[in-house]
């Protein structure tokens, strides 16, 4: 027969001994933390093992620097008032250092309670949101829980609620990082959903609103956890989770080079490392670039052989790395320093701008304007994506929230046309008219209305009807004439550059040296911003 501690998830307690004198007293509070910090039962502990998870106190010990844990609640029980119920209710809460930096975490102990949210659970997290808030430092949850207690009803409800209520008020002023290790349904999803970031553990994670027992049961549909809210599906089918992982220690090393781009809060500034300084000279790498963009316009080539020869090292942390591909959101460096990177991506969909694209694009630059990363962008887009199914699901509503993004940031803005910016898609990637503040482009840029075919058929279709009618080849040879002649007067940067759009048209080689001179220029940069609670984003 299973015990009552059993079926809870809990060890049964020692025996304390009398506490009378002092010597007792220590006895019983060695018991007591004994008891705490040996979490689940020994066959919870192993089935959580069996399922290729490790435990809270292990997530929580591989991702703080080693003997930095602080903890806060390890004595915290269910408010069930029953004797053997489990120290801690199910999670893990307190603070500690990343890097040598202060954060707190809190991680769901799947081994009590099965992880599950109650009351005095509940007041655990959100305890430790109030003092990352307190603090000004980041906020880890580590994830892995069975969802509300049902025996604890509208109170397990409750502290969902409120732990929604202290994402918010955390939001924009604290990084807040969400780690799924385990299941995360139900009422559970939404509070990752409003954190900024969010990892995933390939085969072993799933966030969903609703099972797939209960969507069997409710619409005879049938599904799998994996194919509803896996890993995968979440990074690259809907874009819920920004990261995907290997394993939990690629998740959790994820998280510390993550924090490593961020500032503790706000009002602090992203750190900086030390770097040798690079030369001003183009380098053989920065050479290549004055190669690299095809001379055919509608050949794709990969834009992040451009970024990596800009930034620090290389290095590039892809953010939503899976999902709408055809624009590159990332974090990385310039001269030790913090920046983060949008730009559009060739190799797919030719880099124009889609629902996805723009969502993605806008949650990232709202997000570095948040915590002071500047922003570096890079052009090529043919515009927005056209078609039914674009229009039908809202492409000019949630297509907006970049405009109101890129308009509403206040960070340093570098912006690099590198070859197309048609229509609406110059106006949005960071333009001179958006606010940025520096705009450059390269030789190899084409800023107009739409691109030259479609422009000579637009402007001239009378002519190459009168042209057809003689017959195709004096038509192709008119068609052929026209395109040069708008290509020549209007798909160049000298237009822009002229009106005062574009600041400067630079050698692809002397991109880096440029961007970095730019930075340097504006990390003392003071923006007015108007009175108001908040502006009204097209959400």
């Amino acid at each position: 027969m299973t015990s009552t501690a059993e079926t809870l998830g809990s060890s049964a307690p020692e025996t304390a001994p009398a506490a009378r004198s002092t010597a007792a007293r220590l006895a019983d509070l060695s018991v007591r933390h004994r008891q705490a910090l040996a979490g689940g039962s020994a066959s919870a502990v192993a089935r959580q093992a069996a399922r290729g998870r490790l435990t809270a106190r292990e997530r929580v010990a591989r991702l703080l620097d080693q003997g930095s844990f602080v903890e806060t609640g390890a004595l915290v029980r269910a408010r069930s008032g029953s004797d053997d119920a489990a120290y801690g209710d199910g999670v893990v809460t307190g603070s500690g250092t990343v890097g040598g930096r202060q954060v707190c975490v809190f991680a769901q102990d799947a081994t009590v309670y099965g992880g599950s949210m109650g009351e005095a659970c509940g007041e655990k997290v959100v305890g430790t949101m109030d003092l990352a808030l307190k603090i000004g430092c980041p906020v880890i949850g580590l994830n892995d829980s069975g969802g509300a207690r049902i025996q604890e009803g509208v109170s397990s409800l409750a502290l969902y609620a409120e732990l929604a209520r202290r994402n918010v008020q955390a939001s924009g002023v604290i990084p807040q990082i969400s780690v799924i290790m385990g299941p995360c349904a139900g009422g559970a999803a939404y509070s990752p959903a409003m954190t900024d970031f969010t990892v995933m553990v390939d085969g072993t994670s799933h966030m969903f609103v609703t099972g797939p027992d209960v969507i069997e049961a409710v619409t005879g549909e049938r599904t799998t956890a994996e194919e509803l809210g896996g890993a995968r599906a979440s990074n690259s089918g809907n874009g819920n989770a920004h990261f995907l992982a290997e394993d939990e220690d690629d998740a959790l090393d994820l998280v510390r080079v993550l924090l490593g781009y961020l500032p503790a809060n706000n009002r602090d500034s992203p750190p900086e490392y030390a770097f040798p300084p690079r030369s001003l000279d183009p380098t053989p790498d920065d050479l290549r670039l004055d190669g690299l963009i095809p001379d055919r316009p509608e050949t794709a080539y990969d834009m992040r052989e451009i970024l990596r020869t800009v930034v620090d090292d290389g290095e590039l942390l892809q953010v939503h790395e899976l999902f709408a591909p055809n624009i590159l959101c990332a974090l990385a460096r310039i001269e030790g320093r913090s920046v983060g990177v949008v730009a559009n991506q060739p190799m797919h969909s030719a880099g124009a701008l889609d629902i996805d694209a723009s969502e993605k694009a806008a949650r990232f630059v709202r997000f570095c304007d948040a915590f002071g990363i500047p922003l570096l962008t890079f052009a090529d887009v043919p515009g927005y994506l056209s078609g039914t199914q674009q229009e039908q699901t809202g492409i000019i509503r949630r297509g907006a929230k970049l405009l109101y993004a890129y308009a509403e940031s206040t960070v340093p803005k570098v912006t690099v046309v590198v070859r197309k910016a048609y229509g609406g898609g110059y106006a949005v990637m960071g333009s001179k008219h958006l606010g940025a503040d520096v705009n450059l482009a390269w030789p190899t840029a084409r800023i107009a209305v739409m691109g030259s075919e479609g422009a000579v058929t637009v402007l001239h279709r009378r002519e190459l009807a009168a042209a057809a009618a003689v017959g195709e080849r004096t038509a192709a040879d008119l068609r052929a004439k026209l395109v040069a002649e708008y290509e020549t007067a209007w798909a160049t940067p000298y237009a822009a550059a002229a009106r005062g759009y574009i600041d400067a048209v630079i050698a692809p080689s002397t991109t880096r040296v440029h961007i970095t001179r730019a930075l340097q220029t504006l990390r003392t940069k003071r923006a007015a911003v108007p009175d108001r609670r908040h502006g009204n984003i097209p959400l």
